[in-house]
């Protein structure tokens, strides 16, 4: 009996209320869940719908319903942490569950909330912005969003199993080493993010694939939409930069379950070179949550500007170039450990440079807008605001490029306030903006425009009353990871003001929810499936968009494809009879199956169980047998006859 006792007793995580009431909480989701889904007979349709979709449009959804999620959870960590910074000497949170909530916040935020969002929106709006029926290979995109998500889930139950990592979201070494953390939290950092890391990086052959080969007849590189290239940009970046992290990570779990001395100096091990591995892929990571975005931005003002985007090739070679210069600065991210002058000059001067292809865009953006009609959709408000806010990012980025500088600016709060200029004005606006904008083509409505306004100003405001201060503070001093501070050092209304801005964002961010819930029973149903007169494919379907997205796969000629189809006046062309059979993936469960596999495998390699790790491998080597050999029902034919009631439903045909 005592054994079991100390057993239960180091698995769960207790002693602390608010764990207790993640406990309680996590149960009576649980509970309610299952009893939805057993009164109303949902299960079927659970399984048949979404468990086993390989419809990019619904895996679309599934990854933005899991990355608004995990920005819940991750803002919960941030204002838990705020709470703590409230006043001097505060004892709301000890020094450990500190440690644990900003490991945590950065990498739920960065790994879980911030790519899914952006690959949520690749899967909704790319296929259907070039003219295709689906991706390339749809049934691993399904495998790439369940891995995502049983990764996240396990990440996530660390608060409440076994404890959560605490060795910040880059888990230096020799910190996160088993000498100094001989917990597992850091074997859940360290197992989640290679099991997302594999879905992340197929997703980035998918949709490689998917746009070169896979785009409308007419349609070349230099005619495909802004936010389909910075997609194909983004997808050659994580194809170089993920296998990077894999191996640190991979090299890192076997110092901690296997015994190995890669990173530890005595042992002949290197720490540094985990910062070099883990930064070589971290700042191209930068680029691939923001790159989408500014695509994002590109739709969205050209959109409601009502004009062609000004400067079309020179954003895209500008994104061209970002992403190639992405290789060459990681360095920066530490000047402080004992590089020499010149190593540290080359890095400087390549962190500068990388500046101009994004002044290139902003200016273009700036000239798009100029004599345009602009329209003040909420959708503009996130991409207009955008531009002064990332730009103080940007001119603090060029601040901290300067090595000395950096100095004294290095793992200050003037450091924290930067990236989260560039990281919640960049990635966190442009996944707003893409969610008002694409949100009719998912759901067949228009978010409350009244209720996203409100949202958009409490959020934006709020957002510079958080992080502004934060610059002030730096230079007074405080350094990032300060679990409390004392008194008297003249810190106290800057924090004070700080966290009642992140409160605030807080409550922008519920205002938002509403407005998705208002929306649902109240919004407007979009009919036409052009709610915004927009210039490209996508807007050419019916909302939602059927399956098979476009009865006839369209002819494109220039650029704003669908724009140039309305001025013609042959945008019906698309949903003209006579209809003919059209070809599509079959659902799978295989994907879901899969994944949980990896989970089972997973959570028995950090507990070092290799009773469940060894059953969980051979799990899904049996899947993937089981899917080398589906070859012959793997796909089927929709009839003319439903393409075509599909589209007189959708009142396309008269």
């Amino acid at each position: 009996m005592e054994n079991i006792k100390s057993f239960l007793g180091s698995f769960f995580v207790t002693g602390d209320p608010m764990i207790y009431g993640a406990d309680a909480s996590i149960a009576l989701a649980s509970i309610g869940i299952v009893f939805y889904l057993t009164y109303f007979k949902k299960w079927k349709w659970l399984w048949d719908e979404w468990l086993t979709t390989v419809d990019h449009k619904k895996i679309g959804i599934m990854y933005i319903i899991a990355a608004i999620l995990m920005l819940f959870r991750g803002g919960v960590d941030a204002l838990l942490m705020r709470a703590q910074l409230i006043i001097p000497n505060n004892t709301f949170l000890t020094s450990q569950h500190y440690n644990e909530i900003f490991t945590t916040h950065g990498t739920i935020m960065i790994f879980f909330m911030a790519m899914p969002f952006i690959f949520g929106l690749m899967n909704i709006a790319v296929p259907l912005q070039i003219g295709a029926r689906d991706v390339a290979f749809p049934f691993l995109n399904a495998v790439s969003f369940w891995l995502f998500f049983l990764a996240a889930m396990l990440f996530n139950i660390s608060f409440v199993i076994g404890g959560s990592p605490d060795a910040g979201w880059t888990s230096y070494a020799p910190l996160a080493g088993l000498k100094l953390d001989p917990g597992v939290g850091e074997n859940y950092y360290l197992i989640a993010l290679q099991i997302s890391g594999i879905g992340t990086l197929a997703t980035g052959v998918n949709f490689l694939v998917t746009i070169f080969k896979m785009r409308a007849p007419g349609m070349t590189l230099f005619k495909m939409p802004m936010f389909t290239w910075s997609t194909l940009v983004t997808s050659i970046i994580v194809i170089f930069a993920f296998p990077v992290l894999t191996i640190a990570l991979a090299l890192m779990s076997i110092d901690r379950l296997f015994g190995a001395h890669f990173f530890t100096i005595e042992a002949g091990g290197s720490p540094m070179m985990w910062a070099n591995l883990f930064w070589i892929w971290g700042h191209p990571e930068v680029y691939i949550v923001l790159i989408p975005v500014l695509g994002i931005f590109s739709e969205v003002i050209s959109t409601f500007a009502h004009k062609t985007l000004f400067g079309y090739k020179a954003m895209v070679w500008s994104m061209i170039a970002i992403s190639v210069l992405s290789f060459t600065t990681w360095l920066h991210h530490f000047f402080t450990m004992g590089n020499t002058a010149m190593v540290n000059s080359f890095f400087s001067i390549s962190t500068m440079i990388i500046a101009i292809p994004t002044g290139v865009k902003i200016f273009n953006w700036l000239f798009t807008l100029n004599k345009g009609r602009i329209e003040f959709t909420t959708a503009m408000l996130w991409a207009l605001a955008f531009i002064p806010n990332f730009t103080i990012g940007g001119i603090t980025g060029v601040m901290l490029s300067l090595a000395p500088a950096d100095y004294q600016y290095h793992n200050s709060y003037f450091l924290i306030a930067h990236f989260h200029n560039v990281l919640i004005a960049g990635t966190v606006f442009g996944v707003f903006a893409g969610l008002h904008y694409w949100w009719p083509k998912m759901f067949g409505h228009i978010l409350n425009e009244r209720l996203g306004k409100w949202a958009f100003w409490v959020f934006m405001i709020s957002y510079n009353i958080c992080f502004l201060p934060m610059y002030f503070i730096g230079l007074m001093g405080m350094t990032r990871r300060m679990y409390t501070f004392p008194s008297g050092l003249g810190w106290e209304p800057l924090n004070l003001i700080i966290t009642l801005g992140a409160f605030g964002m807080g409550v922008g961010f519920l205002i938002m929810v509403w407005m998705i819930v208002y929306s649902a029973k109240y919004g407007k149903r979009d009919t036409t499936g052009d709610p915004w007169n927009g210039r490209t494919l996508e807007w050419a379907t019916s909302s939602p968009a059927p399956e098979y997205n476009f009865a006839h796969i369209p002819q494109v000629e220039t650029v704003d494809a669908f724009a140039h189809m309305k001025e013609k006046g042959t945008a019906d062309s698309i949903y003209k009879a006579p209809f003919q059979a059209i070809h599509m993936p079959n659902d799978s469960g295989i994907p879901f199956i899969l994944s949980v596999f990896f989970f089972i495998a997973g959570f028995g390699l950090v507990f070092e169980w290799y009773w469940m790790a060894i059953p969980g491998a051979i799990g899904i080597v049996v899947c993937m047998i089981l899917r080398s050999f589906k070859d012959h029902d793997d796909h089927h034919h929709i009839p003319a006859e439903e393409v075509e009631q599909t589209e007189r439903a959708a009142g396309r045909l008269s």
